[in-house]
């Protein structure tokens, strides 16, 4: 008798697995495909989170008067860029081509019939990789912009500048074709078509805007404004670094073997971009820098967003090392010409960027090749022309239209209070730094 009621039980349990009334059983190819669904969305909401992380980073390392205004910014370019990207950008980036654009999938209209599932996903990876190319703007003109500028120009970025440069370089993950990718130009993940079109246009922004009142002084000298709290601009490099593992290993939107590579390397060189930053520091200042340090983690892990899946562990820790310290010096570079820059995002993510782009070819697993590294140096150079250029007119025409920057006024009470009517610390007394004032002590805002 017991042993037909365990006979029974275990032809009950085993129904689900013989499918029911003629079903076919499910076949290996489709529970690879259901992976396939499972592991690009779960690697989108990874993303998603850097959101939190960009937040952080910047708020923490601006002062205490504009935090509020940071967290609105990283709000409303996702929110803004996502419409955006879903209205025009992602058609522009991946639909049927002309040549240097797509022409089809505007409003994810290609969302129909067997292949609509498919196009939701994808259009869910692609989006907040989007919203990053936007975000890494907000850093570097942090402060002394206006909020509806940010808005104007986060849909532009989003709709248009990030997603015809992304197309030439990943067009034919969906529907396009890219004039890069044709050329063989690898960036597995967008080293250079997040990073540095985000980046470049932080250096065309912070150009139009201009530097902090008091960030430079008359005597030339570079004036420290300092961020009002490292340990949450620290907790945002690790959010990053956390959705750097959705970024890099994701971008195979297959789930199988190939990520394990790309998780090692991407946490290679994020390590050893933060041990040279380190170094670094400590060698030029006698101490260990915690911002530059976690600058240089998020370094490392851009200059090995390229190459991710084509180099080995060895050389992600060479393109990490170098990352560390080149954005040390990328930061005092930019300090010395007078572009402000309060967090150091056109370093990190354009010339990082860059540097990674170039490793990707330097480094390839397939044995170095003048060719390949030159079809890395065109590409390079198409996204600083494409990114810079046209983030200059973009903030030129804003700039004419609505003004890119808030009063003197309005920037030395602080954006949060400004543009916001709100503070994010409203227990605490906030002071202005004495040094934007000349020393004449007529009380007017020195802006040189």
């Amino acid at each position: 008798m017991n042993k037909r009621i365990l006979l029974l039980t275990l032809g009950l349990l085993a129904l689900p697995l013989l499918g029911f009334a003629g079903d076919a059983p499910i076949t290996a190819a489709e529970v690879q495909t259901n992976l396939n669904f499972v592991w690009t969305l779960i690697a989108a909401f990874l993303v998603f989170i850097m959101q939190a992380g960009f937040a952080m980073v910047e708020a923490g390392f601006t002062r205490a008067k504009n935090a509020c205004n940071i967290m609105m910014k990283n709000m409303m370019d996702f929110a803004v860029g996502s419409i955006a990207f879903w209205a025009v950008g992602f058609g522009l980036m991946f639909g049927k081509t002309n040549g240097l654009f797509g022409t089809t999938d505007f409003f994810l209209s290609g969302a129909v019939g067997n292949d609509a599932p498919w196009n939701y996903a994808f259009w869910m990876f692609q989006v907040v990789f989007a919203a990053t190319a936007a975000t890494i703007i907000s850093g570097a003109v942090a402060e002394r912009t206006k909020f509806s500028a940010y808005l104007v120009y986060s849909v532009l970025v989003s709709a248009l500048i990030y997603p015809i440069f992304g197309g030439w370089a990943w067009g034919s993950l969906y529907h396009g074709s890219g004039w890069l990718e044709g050329l063989g130009f690898i960036d597995f993940a967008g080293s250079t078509v997040v990073h540095s079109v985000g980046g470049w246009l932080a250096l065309a922004g912070a150009i139009v805007v201009g530097p902090r009142l008091g960030k430079f002084g008359k005597d030339g000298k570079v004036r420290p404004l300092p961020g009002h709290n490292i340990p949450i601009a620290a907790l945002g490099v690790f959010l990053l670094w956390f959705g750097w593992y959705g970024f890099n290993p994701g971008s195979t939107t297959t789930g199988d073997s190939s990520i394990a590579l790309i998780a090692v390397t991407t946490t290679l060189a994020g390590a050893a971009g933060a041990f040279s930053a380190m170094l670094a520091t400590w060698f030029k200042y006698g101490k260990s820098d915690i911002g530059m340090t976690c600058n240089g983690a998020l370094a490392g892990l851009v200059g090995i967003t390229a190459g991710c899946a084509n180099v080995t562990p060895i050389s992600a820790v060479i393109i990490g090392l170098i990352a560390g310290v080149l954005v040390l010096f990328s930061v005092l570079f930019f300090d010395k010409i007078k572009i402000d820059d309060p967090v150091g995002a056109i370093s990190v993510h354009g010339v990082c960027g860059a540097w990674g782009t170039l490793a990707a070819g330097l480094f390839d697993h397939g044995g170095f090749s003048l060719k390949v590294v030159g079809v890395q140096l065109i590409g390079i150079g198409a996204c600083f022309a494409w990114a810079f250029i046209g983030g200059l007119v973009v903030f030129k025409l804003i700039d004419l239209v609505i003004g890119m920057r808030v009063s003197a006024e309005e920037e030395l009470a602080g954006l949060d209070f400004s543009e916001h009517g709100a503070s994010a610390y409203p227990d605490f007394h906030t002071v202005h730094l004495g040094s934007v004032f000349t020393s004449s002590g007529s009380g007017k805002a020195d802006t040189k």
